[in-house]
C-alpha cells in the first residue's frame, strides 16, 4: 500500500517538476519567445476551450488541423496527447471532489481499467511530440519550446502510468525523466505560466501526505509545502495561457481539502461561468455551495 502511495503521490496529475518545486523566483525570460508554446495561438486557445468544453472529438479536430499547418511544432502533437489524457481522467471521475476527497482515491488512482484505444492514441501522440523536440534540440539544446514539449510529455505520461494504468514504478521514471526538463525550462523562462501548474501540484501533493511519507521523502532531499504549492498552481490560474482553467479546478479542489471553502466557491463559479456547457463545473460548483446537483455527468 505504502510504495502505491508514495509512487502515485510524486506524479499525479501533471507533475513534471518536484526538485523545483520550491523555488519560487527564476530567471527573467528572454526578451521575445517565438513559440506556440509561450504565445497564446487563437486556433489553439480555442482548442482548448473546446475541451474545458468536454467537446473532444472538436478540440482534436483543431488540433489536428493546426498541426498539419505546423508539422515541425511538437505543441500540436502535445495538445493532441492533452485531448486523449484529460477526456480519459473526466470519463474516470478524476477530475472532481469525490476522487480528490477520498483519501482511498487519491492515494491509489482509478479502479478498474482506462480505455485502450484511448491511451494508445495519447502514447503515440507523445511520441511524436518527443521526436520533434528532439530534433529541435540537436540545433539547440536549451530549445525551449522542445524544454516545453518534453516537460509535459514526461509529465502527462507519468500521470496516465500511475493513475490510469497503475504501473507507478514506470511513472516515477517519467516523473524523474520530466523535473529535469522542467528546471532547464522554467530557469529560462518564468513566464511559462503554464508549467507552473507542476512544481504547484506537486508541492500540494507531497505537503497531503503524512508525517511518515514526508519523512522518508526529506530524507531524499524531496519537500512537500501544501501552502506554497497553492500559491504555485494559482499562478497559472490567474495567468495561464491553455492550463488555466485545468489549474482552477485544481486549486478550487485543493481549496475544497483545505477548507478554503470561499477560495472553492469563486473558482468554480468563474470556471461555471466561463464553460456553461461544462456539466463537471456546474456539478462541483454546486457541491461547494450546498446546493442540488443540476446534471449527472455521462461517463
Amino acid at each position: 500500500m505504502h510504495s502505491r502511495a508514495y509512487a502515485l503521490a510524486f506524479s499525479l496529475l501533471l507533475t513534471p517538476a518536484i526538485a523545483f518545486a520550491q523555488e519560487t523566483t527564476v530567471a527573467a525570460p528572454p526578451a521575445v519567445a517565438v513559440s506556440p508554446a509561450f504565445t497564446s495561438v487563437p486556433e489553439l486557445k480555442s482548442g482548448f476551450n473546446l475541451l474545458y468544453e468536454h467537446k473532444f472529438p472538436e478540440a482534436r479536430e483543431t488540433f489536428e488541423n493546426w498541426e498539419s499547418r505546423n508539422r515541425e511544432e511538437p505543441f500540436g502533437h502535445i495538445a493532441l496527447a492533452a485531448s486523449f489524457l484529460f477526456e480519459e481522467l473526466y470519463r474516470q471521475g478524476v477530475l472532481t471532489s469525490d476522487f480528490f476527497l477520498n483519501e482511498k482515491r487519491f492515494l491509489h488512482g482509478i479502479e478498474g481499467k482506462p480505455d485502450a484505444v484511448r491511451m494508445k492514441n495519447f502514447h503515440d501522440a507523445l511520441t511524436k511530440a518527443r521526436e520533434l523536440a528532439r530534433q529541435r534540440r540537436a540545433t539547440n539544446p536549451k530549445d525551449p519550446e522542445a524544454l516545453f514539449a518534453l516537460t509535459l510529455a514526461a509529465g502527462m505520461e507519468s500521470d496516465a502510468l500511475s493513475i490510469l494504468e497503475k504501473k507507478q514504478l514506470d511513472g516515477l521514471k517519467r516523473m524523474k525523466e520530466a523535473n529535469e526538463y522542467a528546471k532547464q525550462l522554467l530557469a529560462q523562462h518564468s513566464d511559462a505560466t503554464d508549467a507552473y501548474v507542476a512544481p504547484g501540484i506537486a508541492n500540494y501533493i507531497i505537503g497531503s501526505l503524512n508525517a511518515g511519507f514526508r519523512f522518508a521523502l526529506w530524507f531524499g532531499g524531496i519537500h512537500g509545502d501544501k501552502k506554497l504549492g497553492m500559491e504555485q498552481v494559482a499562478k497559472t490560474a490567474e495567468n495561464g495561457r491553455y492550463l488555466r482553467p485545468f489549474a482552477k479546478i485544481m486549486l478550487a479542489l485543493a481549496a475544497r481539502r483545505e477548507k478554503q471553502t470561499a477560495l472553492a466557491q469563486r473558482l468554480l463559479r468563474e470556471l461555471k461561468e466561463e464553460f456553461p456547457e461544462n456539466e463537471l463545473f456546474a456539478s462541483e460548483y454546486a457541491k461547494a455551495m450546498g446546493l442540488p446537483i443540476p446534471a449527472v455527468i455521462t461517463r
